[in-house]
């Protein structure tokens, strides 16, 4: 069924008061019973689920959850005390941030972002350091890789023994 047509149990398309014409209005009619047809000659009704309607085991998404991230950036190479210098700031303006590993044309961050959905986190961390960069006086380099999981899945990745090792010891630290 097409998004924003109204889903009918015998067939009937949507009125024209919803901006359909008598043709289009024919055509989603069809389009319906093509979607519900099991098989030749039997319908069955379709079901939909209103915009915002959740089974009721998920949890609210206006509630924040931790999401782990791992950001990646690199470009033209720049003096290692400085890069150094850079993510110190950048930690020190950042609070949530774990651990920085650095080279002269490369670093990778990773820290927890509270956030309602990967959606929000992922918006965060990608505006991270270029939001940063005049204030921190971070090298001007681009995002080349980003990593957002929530914090059930860096868990079990930890406890299956693969993904990234818990940020230990937290701080600045070169490759």
């Amino acid at each position: 069924m097409r998004p924003g047509a109204a889903a009918s149990r015998t067939g009937a398309a949507p009125s024209s008061a919803a901006g359909e014409t008598g043709a289009s209005a024919t055509r989603a009619a069809g389009e319906e019973r093509a979607l519900t047809s099991v098989s030749a000659g039997e319908e069955r009704a379709l079901t939909s689920v209103a915009a915002g309607d959740r089974y009721q085991a998920e949890e609210p998404r206006d509630l924040p959850r931790l999401w782990h991230v791992t950001l990646s950036v690199s470009g033209e190479e720049a003096p290692l005390k400085e890069v150094r210098r850079a993510l110190e700031q950048l930690a020190h303006d950042h609070p949530f941030l774990l651990t920085s590993r650095y080279a002269n044309d490369h670093a990778e961050i990773r820290y927890w972002e509270e956030a309602r959905d990967l959606h929000d986190a992922a918006a965060v961390a990608l505006r991270l350091w270029g939001e940063h960069r005049q204030t921190a006086g971070l090298p001007p380099w681009e995002i080349v890789g980003l990593e957002v999981i929530d914090r059930q899945t860096y868990h079990q990745r930890i406890a299956e023994g693969y993904g990234p090792a818990p940020a230990s010891p937290v701080g600045v630290h070169p490759y």
